[in-house]
């Protein structure tokens, strides 16, 4: 249960600087109190439902990929997506996806289609569900006890899931598979697609967290300059995390011979994981920043806890901060050494 204390909303204070906030409350400060603050939310609970549901999102994503390569015959495509699945998969596992490729084109014409349809709408139901359980993480970290109604917060969490999912998906294929894109280019072009490929990747990641990050939670969110330091963060901790595995797969190309179809499914597995831990946490840095805003540093509220008398209390917030808080309109609080 989250017993994260509700962060006020400071949308309306101006004369503020959001730099000026994290330079008074000190960069460490706010990262072990950010957290601090993803713990008593649950948000390593909800880290692992939503990689649960990003691992759901991403087989039918490649099914319905599978799907469009068999439908227009395109064997150019077909022989694209099965470099990809080698170069990003390793040792047998991949072998399990190629094959489904070759078996999509041996079928008929008519159930080509299937695989095309199912992958796509299973693709956005779970995708759907993810960005739901992503709103229920970002309220939590916030305080918010209560989502949006089932209709509001579905419709929304849709929205997000083609836009933002996309913008991810497209980022995710650039680092892991753009190598193998640029292949399919000229000399000159695959030069300049290799390098390019790096900004326009982490440019959507961007698109991606800001969407989120200011749309996903029950609440009137501050201006951008407020949530960039912990979606920028969250952009980091994805990139470094998708970067990793794709080395590490590389380099240790035994493993995947050694552990079969099983080596892949780890990695994905961790992948996802390692993704929505680096989500919430820049979310939790983010509204940890804005509480020290509005001058309170308190993390955990006591009156959520059901508590052993005899038990001492627990860790609040940071000993070592002290918060001044400061009248609205002139910029909030400010959390001092």
């Amino acid at each position: 249960m989250s017993t994260a204390a509700r962060v006020p909303e400071t949308w309306e204070l101006d004369g503020d600087d959001a730099r000026e906030t994290l330079m008074a409350v000190g960069r460490v400060r706010l990262l072990r109190d950010a957290l601090m603050r993803l713990r008593v939310s649950d948000g390593f609970s909800h880290a692992r439902s939503m990689a649960f549901a990003t691992s759901l999102v991403l087989v039918q994503g490649l099914i319905a990929i599978v799907g469009f390569a068999a439908v227009v015959g395109d064997s150019t495509l077909a022989q694209s997506v099965t470099r990809a699945i080698r170069a990003a998969v390793p040792g047998p596992a991949s072998r399990v996806l190629t094959d489904a490729v070759t078996q999509a084109f041996d079928t008929g014409a008519s159930s080509r289609w299937l695989p095309l349809i199912l992958g796509t709408l299973g693709a956005l139901i779970t995708g759907a569900t993810l960005m739901g359980q992503l709103e229920r993480g970002l309220n939590r970290i916030y305080g918010v006890e209560q989502d949006r109604p089932s209709r509001q917060k579905y419709a929304l969490a849709l929205v997000l899931a083609v836009t933002a999912g996309l913008c991810s998906a497209a980022a995710f294929v650039m680092f892991a598979f753009g190598r193998d894109i640029g292949e399919a280019f000229g000399s000159g072009a695959h030069t300049v697609w290799d390098i390019a490929r790096w900004p326009i990747a982490i440019g959507f990641v961007f698109v991606a967290m800001w969407m989120l990050f200011r749309w996903s939670p029950r609440r009137r969110q501050p201006a951008w300059s407020w949530l960039a330091y912990g979606a920028a963060l969250s952009v980091v901790m994805w990139s470094a995390v998708t970067l990793a595995l794709g080395v590490l797969f590389r380099i240790s190309s035994t493993f995947g011979d050694t552990y079969g179809p099983l080596a892949g499914i780890v990695a994905l597995q961790i992948w996802c994981l390692l993704s929505a831990i680096a989500i919430l946490y820049g979310a939790a840095v983010a509204a940890q920043l804005e509480s020290v805003r509005a001058g309170k540093v308190v993390i955990q509220e006591l009156g959520k806890l059901d508590l052993d008398a005899d038990a001492p209390p627990p860790m609040l917030a940071s000993t070592d901060a002290v918060a001044e808080p400061g009248p609205v309109g002139s910029g909030g609080g400010r959390a001092l050494a």
